[in-house]
């Protein structure tokens, strides 16, 4: 795969639609394409037929389509964190944080389904990591525990946003049915089988 072209040497010349090329303008129609036609929908040939290049133009940004997921997971984090200030209140900067970080997923579902286990190495990731760490370093965490406590953090926080993301990007007819289950089926089960469920089936709604 060839290797990406520094910036200053990248392709500065419109493509045949009159498009200029940019790793953003990549990014943001892979984004589109995903969010149309699924992560299958990610691959050199079609990124350029939508941006109406000839696909080998797209290796004077990325490396090969793992370098744009990398990309694609930078963007989403870097649009989540847009704005952030944190206060004095490290608890509930966190909380933000993660709030932030589920919206920015559920804003694109399916680029979520591959997106939000990579770790990207670019700056947006790089500059969140610095400011999650940062703020329990400032709560008096030790520099051991203010990475542990992270990790925790935003492992527990990505993992329920990539679950929230990977239902929110099925069909409409299957989120219906696995909702209704609750109601449907749960709420029938018999006692005897099932004592434990019976008991708080009220509560499982």
């Amino acid at each position: 795969m060839p290797s990406r072209v520094p910036q200053e040497r990248s392709r500065r010349r419109p493509t045949r639609s009159g498009v200029i090329l940019s790793e953003e303008l990549i990014v943001e129609t892979a984004l589109r394409l995903i969010g149309e036609h699924g992560p299958e929908a990610l691959s050199v040939r079609r990124l350029g037929t939508a941006l109406g290049c000839d696909p080998s133009a797209l290796y004077r940004y990325f490396h090969g389509t793992d370098d744009l997921v990398l990309a694609i997971a930078d963007r989403i984090i870097g649009d989540a964190m847009a704005g952030f200030v944190p206060g004095d209140d490290w608890v509930a900067a966190l909380r933000e944080m993660a709030l932030r970080v589920r919206d920015g997923y559920l804003a694109h579902p399916r680029a979520a389904a591959f997106a939000s286990y990579r770790v990207t190495r670019r700056p947006n990731e790089i500059r969140a990591v610095d400011t999650g760490i940062g703020l329990l370093l400032a709560a008096g965490f030790g520099p051991a525990d203010a990475s542990r406590l992270y990790l925790t953090f935003i492992d527990t926080v990505l993992s329920h946003a990539a679950m929230e993301a990977a239902f929110q990007a099925l069909p409409r007819g299957q989120r219906d049915a696995d909702e209704r289950a609750w109601s449907e089926v749960y709420q029938g089960l018999d006692p005897s089988a099932y004592p434990a469920l019976t008991a708080v089936r009220q509560d499982l709604r």
